[in-house]
């Protein structure tokens, strides 16, 4: 066969194998699941929801509930009402706990000296439900007043639909009669990966210290004391091995039989935070390290399918809202324009120029939805918030979004007196003759 003929073809080949490929990508960014009973994924800092599998289902989170401790503690500690190297008193009934086979924990004795740093980090990187408990005990007196703050925590946060009944996560099978009052039994703490995921944010956006501790590999608890404990964090993504990844640095698992095996990770990678979350993972009972398998799929699957993408410019005109009527202006109208750019992060299969606008205006600024003139140049009076039409998955918080401020593009200046009685008149008999219209329609 001549060469001239076969070189097109074998472009041909190639373009329609990049169809093919490009096809691919867009359906798995479309098809993707984790094998977990909930899963969820977020940008640390938008809180823009690039995965939500099951994710609005309150479920268990075993020891993921110590995320909402440690937030409770690193605020008493900001407040100054504790501090890292204050001594923790430990309680019958935390050095009781510290001893139950079979749970995570490091032992506590008492009379033994232990500071806040101490119990924190054996908190997180042993996940110690004692330590949890004593530094409840700590901050609010005792457990059950600690667990009434973090209802009122969560609350502020703008999440009412989980169950929080203790400071570690465990059963109340566990807890014998230290269980809150009015919860029965076999009670646990439950939140959807929705919730969990805003949990994280918050942690990780007022207390970026936390990531210190959670990327602890191994150390030694309580070196001093009668019972110092060897600890390794139970993250193994932080390791080597097949599930190790760069970049991840938190942040906390949860473990228990109605749980199954849960992670709330998070990823720092080319400058951006990707938070996710798998609850219950499936596989767990032919791989112990499933919840593992799924965030790394899931955080691969947020750094590969989505990437952040200038939607508009300075300037552009929102089609929701383009002009704004003027009272007692030389003209009637003036144009809007939106002030900056708005970034969106955008999936690989969604078309970054197929937008929705939403347009708040300003109500103190106006009368009946207009404006009274003058109007200044570049005057904001509102707001718009942009958004990707293919875009179903929003923000993981309802106050959350990319906008830009609504500005006037021009200034109109007050009309004179003759204009403003030629308008009264012209609206006069517009008026007029529209309800002459209606009556003999």
């Amino acid at each position: 066969m001549n060469k001239k003929k076969r070189f097109p073809l074998i472009l041909v080949v190639l373009v329609l194998f990049l169809q093919g490929l490009i096809g691919i990508t867009a359906q798995a960014a479309d098809d993707f699941t984790v094998n977990a009973d909930a899963g969820f994924a977020i940008d640390a800092d938008s809180g823009k929801v690039f995965f939500n599998q099951n994710g609005d289902t309150p479920k268990g989170i075993a020891s993921i509930t110590k995320t909402i401790t440690a937030y409770l503690v690193l605020d008493a500690i900001k407040q100054q009402k504790i501090t890292w190297e204050q001594e923790v008193p430990i309680s019958e009934y935390a050095e009781k706990l510290s001893t139950v086979p079979d749970l995570s924990n490091v032992t506590l004795v008492r009379g033994q000296k232990y500071t806040v740093r101490d119990l924190f980090e054996a908190m997180i990187v042993e996940s110690a439900n004692a330590c949890a408990v004593a530094l409840a005990e700590l901050v609010a007196g005792n457990e059950h007043t600690f667990v009434d703050q973090m209802r009122a925590q969560l609350v502020k946060w703008n999440i009412n639909d989980a169950t929080i009944i203790n400071a570690s996560g465990l059963s109340n099978v566990f807890l014998e009669d230290q269980i809150y009052p009015g919860t029965q039994k076999d009670d646990e703490n439950l939140m959807s990966a929705r919730d969990v995921a805003i949990v994280a944010q918050h942690l990780i956006k007022d207390f970026p210290e936390i990531l210190e501790v959670s990327k602890i590999k191994e150390k030694t608890f309580a070196p001093n004391t009668s019972h110092p404990d060897d600890m390794k964090n139970v993250n193994v993504m932080l390791f080597d091995g097949p599930n190790h990844k760069d970049g991840v640095d938190g942040l906390k698992t949860g473990t228990t039989d109605l749980a199954g095996a849960c992670f709330v990770g998070t990823i720092q990678k080319d400058g951006r935070r990707v938070i996710t979350v798998i609850l219950n993972a499936l596989d767990q009972d032919n791989d112990n390290e499933a919840r593992y398998v799924e965030t790394n799929k899931l955080m691969d699957y947020c750094l590969t399918n989505w990437s952040q993408q200038d939607v508009t410019t300075a300037g552009q005109t929102p089609t929701d809202q383009p002009e704004l009527a003027v009272t007692e202006g030389a003209q009637k109208s003036v144009a809007l324009a939106m002030e900056k750019p708005v970034k969106l992060w955008v999936r690989k299969d969604m078309d970054p120029t197929n937008l929705t606008f939403k347009t708040t205006l300003d109500q103190s600024l106006l009368d009946n939805d207009t404006i009274i003139a003058p109007v200044f140049k570049n005057e904001k009076i509102g707001t718009v918030t942009v958004s990707l039409t293919q875009d179903t998955l929003g923000y993981v918080q309802t106050n959350e979004g990319a906008e830009t401020n609504l500005i006037t593009k021009q200034a109109v200046e007050k009309a004179n007196t003759f204009e403003m009685i030629w308008q009264k008149t012209t609206d006069l008999f517009a008026d007029i003759w529209q309800k002459t219209t209606n009556l003999f329609a």
